[in-house]
This record gives structure tokens, C-alpha cells and sequence, in this order.
């Protein structure tokens, strides 16, 4: 087929017409020489001419290109009066019109392929100067031609160019032209015109050569191999029956590698947040609060990428908990993967000669070139995976490392593993930054790179991604025992910290110190006697989580984190009371269940055969319960991270869910009556418990429909401990 196969109209005109899908992509397919002048040169007319040209690219077409520098008044004035020398001038314009900066995926894929083929040598640029009479003009004649190996040629002029406002806004026009019907040789002129210039022939145009200009090109926009699929991915339309891949073997037709499920729609954020990381060179945070879709983002990513090398591609997925894991399997699945599932207790007992033979088929198969392996972070820092993953960069294959809840690779048991072996990367995360770790937040963002999208609950819930909900502060307080036991805690913290430039940060026993002191709070028995009054209203009701624990720490080499005696006693009392005397459908979710009972529990809780789950760490480690619409969290917490990510997972859309209900048992040191009869250091003693717990509510209370109601708890509070809002934000440091 060639050039008289196309279907042509005698023009073109926009909006109507679609340059690109109608004329340029259909031509292009069949050629093998693409001739154009574009009027002014930039890195815009750059990107315009790249529309089409893949096909050309894969036929092994040649481009050449001719455009005027873009002069202002002043600029030829100057040249004419001798203020300036032409050349140089001239090519200071040149080189301004590459400044612009691009973040777009597709405008970076553009210019990338066209630095590739300068390099190849397969594209030359020409620059065009109207001399006459000793005065300088401008080229801006708009000519193109289009050749196929058989010398059929078609040649189009007119007004157009390729760029969005002239496709999509402007009224333009251009006339087509075709040699196998030019009666009047109209062809031939064209094309004799375009020979003369690009020859230097023409006595009233001057063409010159700046090596600099493409130099430029080459150091900017070069950064890999060239994706000869950019105009099928952003022009699918016109590759939706390409006449090439009909005859097609299936094998041959049917991709190995990842590619998103059929009807599958990412909201406008989620694209975004794709292409930026694509436009990174497949480096990226995705910053998106819990239930905005980091899982759905992060698999259409791998899609994206697997798309982009051919399935050429080994990815990693990690989780840091094996029923995360088990999350992502059951989305992995439908984006055309098969997974290989590694840690502990994986579904499938032969893994690890699984993951051995995917790494073998790498070498010896080239139809499978494209595997996925989902482990658990304890999983990734074995030995046999990281083996593996040596291999693979022996044999070439480019690897994609993604983490979910990245914050947790920041331990520096993790940090040592994350290196040159992975050349794309991604980190998914509601927050990422690591709570007082700035070394280990500082390790994540030097590794993955720039943030791609920062989508926070508040904007989730403005755009409806996320369900309104009410919060209900629940005030208790410590007993005298557990005060006593707190402050002794606080006071031996306040001898385990370290001051450095960065400020002060504890040491590891500091840090085991201030579990013991979080669980005094998380279990202090007033939230007990305040729940059995808060939670009678809804002994009929259902879809009630109540929330307990503490400390959430996960052992190096665990798949699951351990539950402490003192949460089991918690949990155990709420259960009994809920089931006993409150006779509620009623079960408990802790680590002591396993994947398939857990599963089980969901269903029954989503069905509404189950009113209450009773559940520990569950909000933390990621655990998709969708359903929940009513939240006591017993469980308090002074990290950001763990109470950002609860509250995301209450809020997740459901079926007939209109909005949800937090109530959040804040713990205070004493009765808020008793704080004025304080010493300085009885107030000071207080001081950490108190902010971390204003904190909490404040980051609360700011998004949710009866904010009124919490901020008159929260001004009590600080009104009773005198603490201005400057205080709160800074902290007091309790080793000050």
C-alpha cells in the first residue's frame, strides 16, 4: 500500500477537520520522506511536527525541516544598521525558542523521538533567511510533502499548523495536492520550490546551518530510547482498526505485559498523575489520600510503562503487609498479569521457582518478557529476591520498582536496598513523610524523585471521591495510675534524646519508651465507661467500626505485625460488652485471623449480617472495608501518618453511604477543672500528651460538616493549658 491507497479530501479546514487523525497519521503511515517548513522555529513547531511521524519513523523515513528564527522589529532593525551581527543574533532567537519547559508526558515523548532521529542522523533542520536588496525578512512560508517509496507525493500549504488552538479554535484551512493528479504541475512546483531551498538554491532565501540548535535538542529533550507507539497511545481513534494488524497472528496481536482492563475510566488526577511521572522518566510519588485510588493509579501506571517498552519490562511490587498484598492480586489480575505472590503464607507454595523461571524466560523466551512479582517488604529484603533482581539486571531488563505505603521503605533497613537496579520507580502514599525521621523521609524522596500529585482528603472530599463526615470529639482522661505510670515514661523519654543540627531526634530506646507511654494512652479505661455511653444510640444500627490499639510496629523480617496484651484486653472487654450486653451481631479482626477469615468477616460486615467489627490495626495496615460508616476510634495516635490514613479509610464511598461519623476518644492527662492548680512542672509533664491530642483534632475537625462543634472542645482545651496556636504548630520540645 502507499500514498494512493489514502482517502483524500482537496482540504482541510478547522475545527471541522482533524489534521492529525484525518490527514497526517493516514499519510504518514505510507511514507517514507516528510518535507516541511513551518514559519518560525520553537520547540512548540518541534512537538507539531512529530504528529504522525512514528509510522514514517518505523519505515525508516527521513525528515527535513526548514524554519525562520522568530525577529522582532528591533532585531532586524539592529541587523540592518549593523548594532548586532546577523548570525549571531539570528541564533540567540534559535536557542531561546527551546527554553520552554515541558512536564507533559506526550510533549516530552515528542521531542524526545525527534532528538533521536537528529542523532541518527535520519533529521536535519535548515534555517531560512529572506534576503533582498541588502535588506533581512523572514521565511514563513507553511509547506509540506508527504513521499512514499513509489515517488507518489502529496503536498498540502495554507495557513495551518498542528497546534491544539489552530485544531481546535482558529478557522483555518489548507489545499491538498496530489502527484498522480497535478494537471497543471502545481506538484512538481512545490516540490522543485522546497528542493531549491533546502539546496541553498534560491537566490532571494539564505539557508544556514547552526550546529548549536540541534546540539541543544539533543542535550535537552534526549533521555532514551524513542516510543515509536506515541501517536497510537495519544490518538488511539486512529489506530483503532489499523489495515496492518489485520492479518495478524493472535499471539502476535495479543500483548504479555500489563495493559488496563477494557472500560476501565481514571479520573482527570489520576491521568495527571501518570503522565508527570512519565514525563519524569518513570520516577515519581503519587502523594494521594486514602481511598483516592493510589492502587488503581499505580497498576495503570505499570500499564502506561509496560506499553511504552514493548513488555519489556520486570516489575516489584511491595506491600508491607501480606494481606495488602493480597489486595493488590485481586486489581493485578484484571490489568492482563499474572502475578507471582511472594511471602510467607502465599497462595502459591512454588513461588520462589516461579520468579526463578520468569527471571530464565528472560534470556531464553522472547515472547516472555514481561513477569510481575508482589511480595511483602519483609519478602523483598530476602536474599532470594534480591538475587533475582540482580539477575535480571545482568540480562538487561529494565526493572520497575513500586512500593505501597512507601513511607514504611524509609527504615533503614529498607533504604540500603533501594538503589541503580531499579531505572523506574514509583512510591505510593497518603504520607509520605516519616514521622520524626527526616533522614529516612529525605532517603525516599532522593530515591523515587519528585512528587507527581499531592491529592489531599479535603480536596477528595470536595470533589467527591471521598464521603462528607461528621467528627465527634470524645474527651477522657487518665486515671491517677495511669498518670503516674505516664509521667514516669515521659520524664526517662526526655533523658533519651539526642540533640544534633537537625534538631533533636530519641534514641532507639527512646523510642521503645514512647510505644509503652502511646499503649497507656490508647488503653486508659475511661474510653471504656465513655464508649458504653457514646455508642447506645446504635445498638440497632450497623456498619459500626470500633477502632483499638496502639503502637502499630512491624517486625524487619514479618509479614504481620503482633498484637500487645494490653490492646487483646481492650478488644476482649469491647467485644463482650458489645455482644453480651448490648446483644449486637459482633466480630473481632485482629492479626489472629487469617486471610480467609478476615475475607469472610468483610463480606458479612458489607452484607450487614455483622453490625460491629472490633478491630486493631486494621486502618492502619490498609485493610479496604469500604462499608464503615460509623467509627469509634479508641486507638489514639500522635502520628500524622497513622491517623491521616484512619480517617481515609472511614471515609471510602459505599452503596447508600451518604456521609460518615468519626468519634475520636481523646485523651487528656487529667480533668481539664483540675489544670489550673497546676506547678510549671505538672503543666510541663502534660504539655506533649495535650498537643499531640489538640493536633489530631484540629486536622480533624478542619474538613468535617460540623467543624463548629469540635473547635469548641479544641479552644477549651488550649484556653485551659493557655497554649497559643504557635505552640501547637511548634511543639514544646520536652527536652527543652
Amino acid at each position: 500500500m502507499g500514498l494512493q491507497d489514502v482517502k483524500l479530501k482537496m482540504e482541510y479546514r478547522s475545527p471541522g477537520d482533524n489534521m492529525v487523525t484525518e490527514f497526517y497519521i493516514p499519510l504518514l503511515r505510507h511514507a517514507t520522506l516528510y518535507q516541511r517548513s513551518v514559519g518560525f522555529f520553537s520547540s512548540t513547531a518541534l512537538i507539531d511536527i512529530s504528529k504522525g511521524i512514528a509510522s514514517l519513523v518505523k519505515n525508516g523515513g527521513h525528515i527535513q525541516m526548514i524554519a525562520s528564527p522568530k525577529l522582532s522589529d528591533e532585531d532586524i532593525e539592529a541587523i540592518d544598521k549593523g548594532y548586532e551581527e546577523r548570525n549571531a543574533l539570528v541564533e540567540k532567537r534559535l536557542l531561546e525558542g527551546l527554553d520552554e519547559e515541558y512536564t507533559d508526558y506526550f510533549a516530552l515523548e515528542r521531542l524526545n523521538l525527534l532528538a533521536n532521529l537528529i542523532a541518527d542522523g535520519r533529521m536535519d533542520i535548515h534555517v531560512a533567511i529572506v534576503e533582498n536588496g541588502g535588506n533581512i525578512g523572514m521565511y514563513h512560508e507553511k509547506l509540506g510533502i508527504i513521499s512514499d517509496a513509489d515517488k507518489n507525493a502529496v503536498v498540502f500549504c495554507g495557513s495551518m499548523n498542528e497546534s491544539d488552538t489552530a485544531m481546535k479554535v482558529n478557522y483555518e484551512a489548507i489545499d491538498v495536492f496530489r502527484s498522480w493528479s497535478d494537471p497543471d504541475g502545481r506538484v512538481k512546483r512545490k516540490m522543485d520550490a522546497f528542493k531549491n531551498f533546502w539546496s541553498n538554491s534560491d537566490p532571494n532565501v539564505k539557508i544556514i546551518d547552526f550546529p548549536s540548535v540541534p546540539k541543544k535538542i539533543l542535550e535537552k529533550y534526549r533521555r532514551r530510547a524513542p516510543n515509536l507507539n506515541i501517536d497510537e497511545e495519544q490518538y488511539p481513534q486512529s489506530y483503532s482498526l489499523p489495515s496492518e494488524t489485520v492479518s495478524l497472528p493472535v499471539a502476535e496481536r495479543r500483548s504479555y505485559g500489563a495493559r488496563c482492563p477494557e472500560g476501565l475510566k481514571l479520573h482527570t488526577y489520576q491521568q495527571e498523575a501518570i503522565d508527570k511521572w512519565a514525563a519524569e522518566h518513570y520516577h515519581g510519588i503519587y502523594d494521594m489520600a486514602t481511598g483516592t485510588g493510589k492502587t488503581l493509579t499505580g497498576l495503570a501506571s505499570i500499564a502506561r510503562l509496560s506499553k511504552d517498552l514493548n513488555d519489556h519490562l520486570a516489575v516489584i511490587i511491595v506491600c508491607p503487609y501480606q494481606h495488602l498484598v493480597e489486595q493488590w492480586v485481586e486489581d493485578i489480575v484484571k490489568f492482563n498479569i499474572k502475578p507471582i505472590i511472594g511471602y510467607g503464607a502465599s497462595p502459591q507454595p512454588k513461588w520462589k521457582e516461579r520468579l526463578k523461571k520468569a527471571v530464565r524466560d528472560l534470556t531464553l523466551r522472547e515472547d516472555k518478557q514481561f513477569f510481575c512479582l508482589i511480595c511483602t517488604n519483609a519478602t523483598f529484603r530476602k536474599a532470594y529476591v534480591q538475587t533475582a533482581i540482580d539477575e535480571v539486571n545482568k540480562i538487561g531488563t529494565p526493572v520497575l520498582l513500586v512500593v505501597d505505603e512507601a513511607h514504611n521503605a524509609g527504615a533503614v533497613s529498607f533504604l540500603k536496598y533501594l538503589d541503580d537496579r531499579f531505572k523506574y520507580r514509583l512510591a505510593l502514599s497518603a504520607t509520605m513523610d516519616r514521622h520524626m525521621d527526616e533522614t529516612g523521609t529525605k532517603g525516599l524522596y532522593d530515591f523515587f524523585g519528585r512528587v507527581c500529585i499531592n491529592y489531599p482528603l479535603k480536596q477528595a472530599i470536595k470533589d467527591g471521591h471521598l464521603t462528607q463526615y461528621r467528627y465527634h470529639v470524645i474527651p477522657v482522661s487518665l486515671t491517677d495510675e495511669e498518670r503516674m505510670q505516664y509521667e514516669v515514661l515521659t520524664k526517662e523519654i526526655g533523658q533519651n534524646y539526642i540533640k544534633s543540627e537537625k534538631g533533636y531526634s530519641l534514641t532507639e530506646r527512646g523510642k521503645l519508651l514512647a510505644i509503652q507511654r502511646s499503649r497507656i494512652v490508647a488503653a486508659a479505661s475511661e474510653k471504656m465507661t465513655a464508649l458504653r455511653q457514646t455508642i447506645e444510640p446504635y445498638r440497632n444500627d450497623k456498619n459500626i467500626l470500633i477502632y483499638c490499639g496502639a503502637a502499630n510496629v512491624l517486625a524487619e523480617d514479618e509479614d504481620k505485625s503482633e498484637t500487645a496484651p494490653s490492646d487483646v484486653r481492650q478488644i476482649d472487654a469491647v467485644t463482650r460488652f458489645l455482644g453480651l450486653e448490648l446483644n449486637m451481631r459482633v466480630a473481632k479482626f485482629t492479626s489472629d485471623e487469617d486471610i480467609k477469615q478476615r475475607e469472610s468477616i468483610k463480606d458479612r460486615f458489607q452484607k450487614g449480617d455483622l453490625q460491629a467489627i472490633v478491630a486493631i490495626k486494621c486502618l492502619d495496615e490498609g485493610v479496604n472495608i469500604p462499608a464503615i460508616k460509623t467509627a469509634f476510634i479508641l486507638a489514639s495516635t500522635t502520628n500524622p501518618k497513622e491517623y491521616i490514613q484512619r480517617r481515609g479509610r472511614v471515609l471510602r464511598k459505599f452503596p447508600g453511604k451518604e456521609y460518615a461519623e468519626i468519634y475520636d476518644f481523646v485523651t487528656l492527662p487529667r480533668p481539664l477543672n483540675d489544670v489550673n492548680s497546676l506547678s510549671k512542672e505538672e503543666l510541663k509533664a502534660d504539655y506533649t500528651l495535650v498537643i499531640n491530642e489538640i493536633r489530631r483534632m484540629k486536622e480533624f475537625s478542619e474538613s468535617s460538616q460540623n467543624s463548629i462543634d469540635s473547635n469548641a472542645i479544641i479552644w477549651q482545651v488550649q484556653k485551659s493549658y493557655d497554649l497559643t496556636d504557635k505552640q501547637i504548630i511548634d511543639g514544646i520540645h520536652i527536652a527543652s
